[in-house]
């Protein structure tokens, strides 16, 4: 407190003499002022009393025959000093009736009041100072007339001036005045000396009550001691203040929080790390955190649910001393009632539970009542992994909102954390699945074979051994499709990949490469051996069979294709295309067949990958690469598109891309065809006023061309499309290594107006890396996953996972293998922007309507 702030006495004293001071000035004015207006009234009734008597005396002698001389000499005599000390001088003045009569006399002259008096009749009192005149007009009556015989009743004959000076008297009374004032003076001040020392002595007795109230609280318990303390502190202020200061500890006690509390979050948060150990030994993990949580909150259990799958619940229950039975069948009764009761969980019949205790020291018993009332539970509201946590909590912990709040920010934090531990094996594995497995046969997909061959390849090389490479096409499948649905066809696959994988040995790879094919490495396995195994899964195929409705069944086979590193090939490209070669020949030589490669064979197929070569160089001189267009029908107000799919133009037939791209990229002339491909498609949207978008697929090895984006402007320019029609896909088919090189490539590519789409999302690692890193306006959604996705769960859940990321990336997502109308519903119901595929329309040379948009 500062020196300079007073006391409440010292206050109260200085206000006191102030006021005493203020009030004696005050009190000595207006009691001056009240005096001289009496003095004055008081002179006004003496000179009226003059006055008329004056009148009266003046009629008497002049009745009795005074002359004028013997008249003055008598008013002179009225003329005179009152005992009051108060000179009084009375002058008779004729007026000009009674001049007209008489003749005039020595007189003052009147003044301008003395002739308004006359003139109006009225008596009138004039002060000027202490100076006080009284005006009396004397007005003729009828004994006047007997006199008077020119003037009438009510004539003004005169005026009598009573004049009278008050200074001496009231110098007397204030003098007076003064005397008396002085002597009471002192009594105020010791009155008001004495009231404030009560006054003092009463506030400082209930300041220091006060004070020693709020002096005992140290902590955020105190304040309820402070609430309980309510005794009378003596003045209704005092009491108030009280009552503000306990409604301030109300709320404090409601926002505030102990600095043990505060620095025990703090620990607690900087142990909220998961680390590979912690994911290891997580149940150790969860016993030190309630041994910790146990320095600052009592608590006796804490609990968590996982779900397992769709099926399967699993809730780990922590102890911090044993239960007895009936205290554990109590718990677990509470806990499921209460995940029961809530709906959005959906809680199946079947939960594992699991009981752990961190000290063995006694037995924890409590009843329904405590377990139900003292246990405190966040629930997620879509809970997948890790669904709820909760904690058991003493009965007074209950009543404190602040520990409550701090218990809540626990519980939050163990809900991230705890359920994050387990579900990080859960989550990698699936991760792992969807970017290694395929969705449909849990086989590993076509990124994770080229690894895998990559892998055995290079081992091969270094331990010097073979490596087989079998490839598998079905024959006839799209038939099986068409006959008895996709979702026969796909039940097939799954049952025939499990069959297959039965014949192979621990360490050959069975891996689906897309749609019917599969593909087999073999490593350290001979010719004869590759033969064997070859022949083993022909038979598989050939005695397969796949029971559908009404007893019938549903059989399939397959052309193989066969070859061997390095006997038949020194790089996996050249080897992949001599394996897919040989199967072609197999097909072409009747199907359901093996085609091994013999000695004289090798040179043969050569020659047909030297023969698609020189198509490529034929295609690519004559200009005989051409465009076709899939429709991408637009599931709500969006603009309407097309996807630009390669073809060449041979006699009888259109080659797909498929026959040829792999090897127009092994030449490294891929780019020259999309040239072309490209200029065609622009002068096609041209020729026919289509108004919608165009998708073109891109492979990464573009960004290697120096002059792409050059000749991109060209085209663009040439036949006037903007480029913000134009979207290019972006697949995984030819992964760019150096993501900064293709991330520069694609940026300048946006900068320059033109769109980016993701192809095949979800079939590997790197889909999310371009979403991250590159700038991309659509993402097209794997179509095995849009195609089972009325069949598993999961392919549903993925859908819908990466429909929402889109959503909330602000991008527009496309659905591939659209194909029945079951499928295309369940598109429009997750919300997808746009469908493709055979259901929605094949490829054509001709372009579909469109309608003009404003957004283009």
């Amino acid at each position: 407190m500062s020196a300079s702030t007073p006391t409440i006495r010292r206050y109260l004293l200085n206000r006191t003499f102030l006021f005493s001071a203020i009030g004696f000035l005050v009190l000595l004015l207006v009691c001056r002022q009240a005096y001289q207006a009496s003095v004055r009234d008081s002179a006004e009734e003496i000179a009226r009393s003059v006055a008329e008597n004056t009148f009266n005396s003046m009629y008497l002698v002049m009745s009795q025959g005074w002359t004028r001389q013997q008249l003055e000499q008598f008013l002179q005599q009225l003329s005179h000093t009152d005992d009051s000390g108060s000179d009084m001088d009375v002058r008779v003045f004729r007026g000009q009736t009674v001049t007209d009569l008489y003749g005039t006399i020595d007189q003052a002259p009147l003044t301008p009041e003395m002739r308004q008096a006359m003139h109006a009749g009225t008596p009138k009192a004039l002060h000027d100072g202490n100076i006080h005149t009284y005006l009396y007009p004397l007005q003729a009556q009828e004994r006047c007339l007997k006199c008077h015989t020119n003037a009438s009743a009510g004539d003004n004959l005169g005026l009598i001036e009573v004049a009278q000076d008050l200074t001496p008297q009231i110098a007397i009374a204030n003098r007076n005045l003064l005397y008396y004032l002085l002597l009471l003076s002192p009594l105020p001040a010791l009155f008001g000396f004495w009231a404030v020392r009560s006054v003092t002595q009463k506030v400082n007795h209930s300041v220091d009550e006060l004070s020693r109230r709020i002096a005992r609280v140290e902590s955020l318990e105190d304040l309820d001691e402070l609430s309980r303390d309510r005794g009378d502190l003596g003045f209704t202020e005092l009491n108030h203040i009280f009552n503000q200061v306990e409604t301030l500890a109300t709320r404090l006690n409601a926002i505030a929080v102990d600095k043990d509390l505060l620095e025990f979050e703090i620990r607690l948060l900087e142990k909220f790390v998961i680390t590979s150990e912690v994911v290891r030994d997580w149940r150790e993990y969860i016993n030190m955190l309630m041994m910790d949580i146990n320095q600052v909150i009592p608590i006796y259990t804490m609990f968590s649910i996982f779900k397992v799958d769709d099926e399967l619940f699993d809730l780990e229950i922590f102890w911090l001393r044993p239960p007895s039975d009936d205290t554990r069948a109590m718990m677990e009764t509470a806990v499921l009632k209460r995940l029961r009761s809530n709906s959005t969980f959906q809680l199946p019949g079947e939960v594992v539970i699991h009981h752990n205790h961190v000290r063995s020291d006694g037995e924890m018993t409590l009843n329904a009542t405590e377990i139900e009332l003292q246990t405190k539970s966040l629930l997620v509201e879509t809970p997948k992994i890790g669904g709820i946590v909760g904690i058991g909590v003493h009965s007074d912990i209950v009543k404190n909102n602040t520990k409550v709040l701090v218990l809540e920010s626990v519980l939050s934090t163990l809900l991230n954390v705890v359920g994050s531990v387990k579900a990080i094996y859960k989550y990698t594995r699936d991760l792992e699945y969807y970017a290694t497995r395929d969705p449909l046969t849990n086989l590993y997909n076509q990124r994770m074979f080229w690894e895998l061959l990559d892998y055995e390849l290079d081992r091969c090389q270094r331990h010097d051994y073979p490596v087989a490479l079998l490839l598998i096409d079905l024959d006839n499948f799209k038939a099986v499709n068409d006959g008895y649905g996709h979702a026969v066809g796909d039940k097939l696959l799954q049952q025939l990949a499990l069959t297959m994988q039965e014949q192979l040995r621990t360490g050959d790879v069975l891996a689906r490469y897309g749609g019917d094919e599969f593909v087999v490495v073999l490593p350290e396995t001979s010719t004869q051996e590759t033969e064997q195994i070859a022949e083993r899964l022909l038979d598989c195929l050939q005695g397969f069979a796949l029971d559908v409705n009404q007893g019938s069944s549903v059989r399939v086979t397959g052309s193989i294709g066969v070859g061997m590193f390095p006997e038949h090939a020194d790089n996996r490209k050249d080897l992949f295309m001599f394996v897919d070669n040989l199967m072609y020949r197999a097909k072409s030589q009747g199907k359901n067949r093996i085609s091994l490669p013999h000695k004289e064979d090798v040179a043969d197929i050569f020659h047909d990958m030297n023969q698609k070569m020189l198509l490529v160089n034929e295609a690519i001189e004559n200009r005989s690469v051409i465009p076709v267009f899939q429709p991408i029908q637009p599931l709500e107000d969006n603009i309407p598109a097309v996807e630009v799919l390669s073809r060449i133009e041979l006699p009888d037939r259109l080659m797909s891309a498929g026959e040829f791209i792999e090897i127009a990229e092994s030449m490294g002339k891929v780019h020259l065809l999309d040239y072309i491909v490209m200029e065609k498609a622009f002068i096609a949207v041209n020729e026919s006023d289509y108004e919608g978008l165009v998708f073109i697929n891109l492979s990464p090895r573009a960004i290697l061309v120096r002059d792409f984006l050059q000749t991109l402007h060209e085209l663009t320019q040439r036949h006037d499309i903007r480029p913000d029609r134009i979207v290019f896909e972006i697949t995984e088919r030819d992964t760019v290594k150096n993501m900064g090189l293709l991330e520069r490539f694609v940026r300048s590519l946006k900068d320059s107006g033109y769109r980016l789409a993701i192809d095949d999302f979800g079939s590997g690692f790197s889909s999310f890396h371009y979403l991250k890193y590159l700038p991309i306006d659509y993402v097209k959604i794997e179509g095995e996953f849009i195609a089972n996705m009325g069949n598993d769960p999961k392919d549903m859940a993925f859908v819908t996972s990466i429909t929402n990321l889109a959503k909330q990336l602000n991008l527009k997502t496309v659905a591939e293998f659209v194909e029945t109308e079951e499928v295309l519903d369940l598109v429009r119901e997750v919300g997808i922007d746009y469908a493709q595929g055979f259901h929605i329309g094949r490829p054509d040379r001709n372009l579909p309507s469109s309608h003009s948009n404003p957004e283009l």
